[in-house]
């Protein structure tokens, strides 16, 4: 008889693929795998794959409980966030439910990545090769203007002049850096193993495209550079589970600049897993107390390219 594992999803409502991978994952394991997300509304995507429990926004003062409700009712094994607000609950959660595979960073290290300026002087303080940052007072032009807080690229304002960044109005509501006309965006997807803290895989991909601050083509690519130097971020700064960052590849010097870090798995990860990095397989691994093997192996070059589908209700 197989093992069965129930996946509580927070935020997981267009991540079908991923639902799938998992499930897939399990089938080689001997694990039956059940998806259940927790949403706003019930006619989400993922409704195609796996159950949808309506509950609260993160912020709402009942979440926890809620959660727990859910967790105990589905007899669920492993929590994954899929949004930003929802890591810090399952920092909390954690803690909560010692039982309940949470694979996620700790509160302390996790929280200082959702303000972009406080993550900045994190990566300073360590020494991580960042794009020059300025206070406002001492900006050098062209000057990339991003919310402090914020996703998927909404409100970033690009400063030419001192005009422009007198218009984008108080400065202290933004990271302000330079901006770097020839460059390229890569983003790392990476598991570190909650068991032993080693890193599992670190895998580079170019993001050629995006569509609505998504990923909509993207490909591996094997950069030894890169993949050290994801490695020791996220071992100085001691992450855990899955992570990934984001790097900017300034052409003119052939340096990669961290830009973000956001401690959960990202929406382009399948293109990484369908090349050999299964961090699907070292999720279920975990849950069970195995520690996740390291990935090397992966194969380079390998395009992801998405499409629209539709789910009906």
């Amino acid at each position: 008889m197989s093992e069965r594992v129930n996946v509580l999803m927070l935020g997981g409502a267009k991540r079908v693929s991923l639902a799938r991978l998992l499930k897939s994952a399990g089938s080689r394991l001997g694990i039956d795998v059940s998806i259940v997300s927790y949403e706003i509304v019930p006619e989400v995507p993922i409704a195609s794959e796996g159950e949808v429990v309506v509950g609260l926004r993160w912020r709402d003062a009942g979440i926890y409980d809620s959660l727990a409700q859910v967790i105990s009712e589905r007899d669920i094994n492993v929590v994954l966030p899929f949004v930003d607000g929802a890591i810090e609950i399952c920092s909390a959660l954690r803690r909560r439910h010692p039982d309940v595979f949470i694979p996620v960073s700790d509160f302390e290290v996790a929280h200082k990545m959702f303000d972009k300026a406080e993550a900045a002087r994190v990566f300073a303080t360590h020494g991580f090769d960042i794009p020059a940052t300025y206070d406002g007072n001492d900006c050098r032009f062209p000057a990339i203007l991003k919310p402090r807080e914020g996703s998927a690229s909404r409100g970033i304002v690009v400063a030419r002049t001192a005009k422009d960044l007198a218009e984008a109005g108080d400065l202290s509501r933004y990271l302000v850096q330079e901006y770097i006309e020839n460059a390229d965006e890569y983003t790392v997807d990476c598991y570190v193993s909650t068991v032993s803290g080693r890193v599992a895989c670190a895998v580079p991909r170019l993001r050629i495209s995006t569509s609505g601050g998504e990923v909509d083509r993207t490909e591996t690519r094997r950069i030894p550079t890169l993949m050290q130097q994801s490695e020791h971020i996220l071992t100085e700064l001691k992450f855990r589970g899955p992570i990934t960052l984001q790097f900017l590849h300034d052409k003119a010097t052939d340096r990669y600049l961290l830009m973000e870090i956001n401690p959960r798995l990202g929406g382009g990860v399948v293109c990484s897993i369908h090349a050999g990095a299964d961090i699907a397989e070292m999720i279920l691994r975990e849950s069970r107390g195995e520690e996740a093997r390291r990935i090397d192996d992966w194969r380079d070059r390998a395009l992801m390219t998405r499409y629209f589908a539709e789910v009906m209700f």
